[in-house]
């Protein structure tokens, strides 16, 4: 494990510490909680983008086209 010094203004200090407070875990927790899920959504960025670069138009339009021309279940429709 490793250890960093950072320097916060006092304002996001506060609120860090309040949140804490709040889910009853310590500061440090808090910040590698919250870095960790900072990483996890980048990650996952980068990995949609990859994936994307891999796509075809052409194979999702004939896939799509497979899908039946038909209402869905009123539970299932989109709210516009």
């Amino acid at each position: 494990m490793s250890t960093i010094s950072i320097r916060l203004p006092e304002s996001i200090h506060a609120r860090i510490k309040l949140l804490a407070e709040r889910e009853k875990i310590s500061i440090n927790q808090l910040i590698v909680t919250s870095l960790a899920e900072k990483l996890s959504a980048l990650d996952t960025e980068e990995y949609l983008k990859e994936r994307a670069k891999l796509g075809n138009r052409l194979k999702f339009e004939k896939a799509i086209s497979k899908i039946a021309d038909i209402e869905p279940d009123e539970y299932d429709k989109l709210n516009s």
